[in-house]
């Protein structure tokens, strides 16, 4: 059985980018694998700009980091691609997290985590609280090269989270995050809603 501080203290390599303690962690115990966090044991991953809540695990948290290499040794050693959090998030809707001018935001890496995941059996139209999909976050985001590649890799544009709204919806007006006014949110959001715009006609 996977000791609770064994498990924040593999998010936390695995937010840090230390490969090497992440491997040690999982050779040592396998269990840490498919383990997934407690609701007592929730907390803010700062490495990644991320909320942890219970149900996550360390495939969640690769995918926060966009650590694509991680993210296949974990799917090697068994972790599961759809595995859901309390709130219905799986490594997926953690991929997408991220906004412009976070200093761990990283497009390209973004998109090589997005790609895996979706390879090896992710769904690009699974749903959390809500009915938000990857697209979904990735939009109210403003991450363009997430949307890109959602959309290239089967992502439904015309689906509708439980308030009725489209990415295109969200993809229009202020999302209620921070930094989206800035100039840099406003040229992402730009390009998403063209995107989207060529993805719907």
């Amino acid at each position: 059985m996977a000791h609770v501080e064994d498990l924040v203290g593999v998010l936390v390599a695995i937010a840090a980018g230390d490969r090497a303690v992440v491997r040690a962690s999982l050779d040592a115990a396998p269990a840490l694998v498919t383990a997934r966090l407690a609701r007592r044991d929730e907390f803010f991953l700062a490495g990644c700009g991320a909320q942890l809540y219970e149900g996550d695990t360390a495939l969640h948290a690769a995918a926060f980091a966009y650590d694509a290499e991680i993210a296949r040794d974990l799917v090697a050693r068994g972790a599961a691609v759809r595995a859901r959090d309390r709130r219905g998030a799986e490594p997926l809707h953690a991929a997408v997290n991220g906004a412009p001018g976070a200093g761990h935001w990283n497009p390209a890496r973004q998109v090589a985590v997005i790609e895996y995941l979706v390879d090896v059996g992710a769904d690009p139209d699974a749903t959390a609280s809500g009915g938000v999909t990857p697209l979904h976050r990735a939009v109210r985001n403003r991450c363009s090269a997430a949307v890109g590649a959602l959309l290239r890799l089967g992502a439904d544009p015309r689906s509708a989270n439980d308030h009725g709204s489209t990415p295109s919806d969200l993809a229009r007006r202020a999302t209620g995050r921070g930094g989206t006014g800035f100039e840099a949110a406003r040229f992402e959001q730009r390009l998403i809603i063209d995107l989207l715009a060529e993805a719907t006609a």
